[in-house]
């Protein structure tokens, strides 16, 4: 099917700084932090709906722009790992607090929202965690804050935000498909979600998790995460299908690589911007790779 194009080698800040980068010595925020951000996490899959509920994208790009240099699709991807953009069913998400005391779509711990509240347009005045406004407006004041304009401290800004590496890589994975596709279905998201929080796991030939993968059992696992049954290896999983052409390829499809469609060996699952998460060889980790090769055979779309 062709060597796939690498959409704009400089998108989101150079894949969000190559993703794996992020965090060795990360430090603290000015004002207080909001490390219980995170203990919520997003619902599942639904079909083909759209990961972003309706009206929030442009609600992200508007609380973004408060923050001149802010990837308005790094808040949405915040947004996203917190509550599922504010449709997870947990506690803490619309009411009331989860088990760590966060609060809210954007997951505050409440004397860090009092600390960067922001009343955005049309939100609760006086601010409220739990209005998607005022959240996404104080979210994009917390990362300015910490340095979330800056290509060169963004990475620490999201830290700030939740200080989990494993966190930080996912969420600027999530910003790469967002940025690509802002339509991206829930249950891709929910794929990539798992498959970006176990970037650098090792490889393990028949390794279906959670302490080794191989290339299948990575993708295997990430659809399992949606609720989606896939074989278990490559050439089983480009069969099962549905396929799809190489043109319209967006975040979440199955990437499949090999001599032939009948000789698939190899598969991974579609970032955007040129890229995909794939547990490659022996040796190396799960991670992100361009995936313009020559031997790219096929590309599937589950669910």
């Amino acid at each position: 099917m062709g060597r796939f194009i690498v959409i704009s080698a400089a998108i989101v800040f150079a894949a969000v700084m190559s993703i794996a980068i992020v965090v060795a010595a990360m430090f603290g925020s000015a004002g207080p932090s909001n490390s219980a951000a995170g203990a919520a996490p997003g619902g599942s899959s639904a079909g083909t709906e759209t990961s972003l509920p309706a009206g929030w994208v442009g609600l992200e790009h508007a609380a973004a722009a408060r923050c001149p240099g802010l990837p308005w699709n790094v808040l949405a991807a915040i947004g996203s790992v917190e509550s599922d953009s504010g449709r997870s069913q947990l506690p803490g998400v619309a009411s009331g607090s989860n088990g760590a005391g966060a609060q809210g779509p954007f997951q505050f711990e409440p004397r860090t929202f009092a600390f960067y509240a922001v009343v955005g347009p049309g939100g609760a005045d006086p601010a409220s965690p739990y209005d998607p406004i005022d959240a996404a407006y104080t979210a994009s004041a917390f990362l300015c804050a910490n340095g979330g304009g800056s290509a060169q401290r963004l990475a620490t800004a999201v830290f700030a935000y939740n200080h989990d590496t494993s966190y930080v890589r996912t969420v600027f994975a999530l910003a790469v498909a967002y940025g690509d596709d802002p339509s991206v279905t829930r249950t891709a998201i929910g794929a990539l979600r798992f498959a970006s929080a176990h970037l650098g796991i090792p490889y393990l030939w028949g390794g279906n998790g959670p302490g080794g993968f191989d290339c299948s059992g990575l993708t295997r696992a990430a659809y399992a995460a949606v609720g989606i049954t896939l074989p278990r290896v490559a050439q089983d999983q480009m069969n099962a299908g549905p396929l799809v052409g190489d043109i319209s390829v967006r975040p979440g499809d199955l990437v499949f690589f090999g001599t032939g469609i009948r000789t698939v060996d190899h598969v991974g699952i579609y970032l955007g911007s040129g890229m995909m998460i794939d547990a490659p060889h022996t040796g190396a980790v799960v991670r992100i790779d361009a995936a313009g090769w020559s031997d790219a055979v096929g590309v599937t779309r589950p669910g």
